[in-house]
C-alpha cells in the first residue's frame, strides 16, 4: 500500500511540474512602447545577459536578465550598453 501511494504521489508531482506554464516565454514576446511601461513591470530594466555592465554608473535597481525580452525592446536601450531602461 505504501509503494502504491509513493508511486501515485511521484506521478502527480511529475505531471504537475510538466504542465506548469512557462512565464519566460510569455515575457519574451512582450514589447513595451516606452521605458515608463517597461519599468512598471521590471523596475531595473532588462539586460541581455548577466555579464553586461552599466555605462552610466550605479543604478537603484538590478535589471532583469532575459536576452529574448531585451531583443524585443532593444529600441529602448538608448546608450547601447545592453540594458534597456535601466534606473
Amino acid at each position: 500500500m505504501k509503494k502504491l501511494i509513493g508511486i501515485l504521489l511521484s506521478i502527480c508531482l511529475i505531471l504537475g511540474f510538466s504542465v506548469y506554464p512557462n512565464h519566460s516565454a510569455e515575457a519574451a514576446s512582450k514589447k513595451f512602447k516606452n521605458c515608463t511601461q517597461l519599468n512598471k513591470v521590471y523596475k531595473g530594466g532588462v539586460a541581455k545577459s548577466a555579464k553586461v555592465k552599466n555605462k552610466g554608473g550605479k543604478t537603484r535597481y538590478k535589471p532583469y536578465v532575459s536576452s529574448s525580452l531585451y531583443n524585443a525592446n532593444k529600441k529602448l536601450d538608448r546608450d547601447k550598453d545592453g540594458i534597456a531602461c535601466e534606473r
